[in-house]
This record gives C-alpha cells, structure tokens and sequence, in this order.
C-alpha cells in the first residue's frame, strides 16, 4: 500500500502535470481580426511567448480581405476584437453599432505612395487612387492630402480595390492604379520595388492614431474578465517587443510572421520601436492622434455638419486601466 503522504504527493504531481492540458482544455477562445501587416506584432508575441495561452486565452489571428469584412463580422460576432484603422470604429459608430475602443496603438506608419512616373502631387490630376473602402481610414487622409496639394475630389477617380496587400500588389503590376495609401512592411517593400513616397501620414496632417483594438461594448461588458486578460497579455506584448534585449527574437519572429527577409524584418522592427514616433508604450491612447481622425472624417465627408464630436463617446478604456493596473 502507498502510504498517506506519498499518495497525496503522487496525486499532486499528477494533478500538475495535467495542468497544462486541463487549462488548454478549459481556454478561452478569441478571434481578432486585423489587416495584415506590421501592426500585429503584439499579437505575434503573446501567442508565440505565450502570454495569452499563461491567462487562459486561445487567440486566432483572422486576416480579412477588406474593412467591410472586418466590420460587419465584429458586429456579427464572427469575431470578438478587431486591431486595426481606428477610423473604421468610428465609422462602426456612425452606422449605429454600438463599439468601444479599448487600447492605442500607433499612427500606422502610413504614407502616400505613386509610381515611379509620377514626379509629384500634380501629375496626380486625372489619375487613378486606388483605397481600401472609399468613406473610411486611409482613404479619407489620402483624400485629404491630395486636396492640401491641389486636387479636390473630382480631380481624379478613386477605385476601392481592398486592404493594403491587394493595393501594393496593385501598384506594381496594375499600370492604372496610380497611387495609394501604403503601410508597413508592404511600405518599406513598395520603396524598394520602385513606388516613390511622396508624404507620410503624419508629415502631412501631423499627430495621428492609426491602429487600435476595440470590440462591441455589450460584449465587453459580458466578458470584462477576458477583456482584462487579453489586454493584460497585449500590454505585455508590447512590453516584450519594445525591450532592446528581444531585438533579435523579435526580429526573427517579424521575419517568420510576415515572410520577411531578416534585413527587412530589422527594418520594419526599427519603426515599432522608435522613441516617440513608435508603438505606443503600454498601448496608451494618443488622444490627439484621435481627435485628428475625427477631424478629418468631418472636413473631407461632412460628418457630424462638419464638427468632430468628442471624443470621449468611442472610449471604452477602463478595462485597459485596469489591466496595466495588473502588471
């Protein structure tokens, strides 16, 4: 007979080394939706450093093909969380859905590309931009910096063709998709293919908040648990990539994530990492980046007679309070 005592031990090793598979068992499933690109990091480390899976969340990345896609499956439920353009939350908003940001995240590293043949904002008269949806994110500032330079709507024709994969695709072998708005790494890849930057995001219209997580606020107010643990994990994510220590590891991870050469991987990391113009620390909102996509929503379609609306009315950041609280 095993004694008492070497029972209770046997029994608690067992117990630990089920541990592990009882909590895969028992996690939570998350589905996020993003645009592919640079602005996934976070989510490439928590799943690959696992801290998602250490507080109980199965996250899935969903890379969709175009924002009507990423906007009408969040109000469906096809998936919980969506990173992405935060102007596509406001325009969620707008047509009656009832969202909340829940973190920061960058300006998007964003800039207005054209053709090599295409000498500068002039030549743009009468050619073809190619956007992602025509009333949302990138389109409106690509819109915006063609009127700061001349070229008011009607001035040349927009084509929306999808999200910025399909548009640098475009760009190269398309001769009549003339320009477009390009972020990293199809950006970095587009500049060494030929394509000319002719302003970045920020140069022309100055602080701006690209990316972004929100989710349905019912859903969040259903799951505030697993919102705190995603975002606690997300925020420790961020933490990790921007530690010089993990440039390496986090190079190699960009690399085998976006199927980037590792040169180039080094490049696009330079960017998240940049002091000041980079990711977010902590995902922190930038409430002046905010306040200029809000802006330009009201100058280039009218929104609102015109007038931004606080912009308060989208915030839902007491679960990411909470969860950096936490760490």
């Amino acid at each position: 007979m095993v004694p008492t005592t070497r029972r209770a031990l046997l029994g608690a090793a067992g117990l630990a080394l089920a541990a592990p598979s009882l909590a895969r068992a028992q996690a939570t499933s998350l589905k996020v939706m993003v645009f592919p690109g640079l602005a996934n990091m976070p989510l490439f480390v928590g799943q690959s450093q696992g801290f998602f899976a250490r507080r109980g969340l199965a996250v899935e990345i969903l890379n969709t093909p175009n924002s009507d896609v990423l906007r009408n499956g969040l109000a469906a439920g096809d998936h919980q969380l969506v990173v992405a353009g935060v102007d596509n939350a406001v325009a969620m908003a707008e047509a009656g859905h009832d969202i909340g940001i829940l973190i920061g995240g960058d300006s998007a590293f964003n800039a207005f590309y054209v053709k090599p043949e295409i000498r500068d904002w002039a030549d743009l008269r009468g050619r073809t931009l190619i956007v992602d949806a025509p009333n949302t994110a990138y389109a409106l500032v690509g819109y915006k910096m063609m009127e700061m330079n001349g070229l008011p709507r009607g001035s040349y024709t927009i084509r929306p063709t999808g999200g910025t994969f399909a548009r640098y695709e475009l760009m190269l072998r398309d001769p009549d998709a003339h320009a477009s708005m390009l972020n990293p790494p199809f950006s970095l890849q587009a500049e060494d293919a030929g394509l000319r930057r002719l302003a970045t995001v920020t140069e022309a219209v100055g602080p701006y908040l690209g990316n972004a997580g929100w989710a349905m606020r019912d859903w969040s107010r259903r799951n505030p648990d697993v919102v705190g643990r995603y975002l606690a994990a997300y925020v420790e994510s961020i933490r990790w990539m921007l530690a010089p220590a993990n440039g390496d590891a986090a190079t190699a991870l960009l690399a085998e994530r976006l199927r980037l050469a590792p040169a180039m991987a080094r490049r696009n990391l330079a960017l998240l990492t940049a002091p000041g113009t980079g990711s977010a620390i902590d995902g922190r909102f930038d409430l002046e980046g905010f306040r200029t996509v809000l802006r330009i929503r009201a100058e280039v379609l009218g929104s609102w007679g015109g007038t931004p609306p606080a912009p308060e009315r989208y915030l839902d950041l007491g679960h990411w309070e909470r969860a950096v609280a936490s760490l």
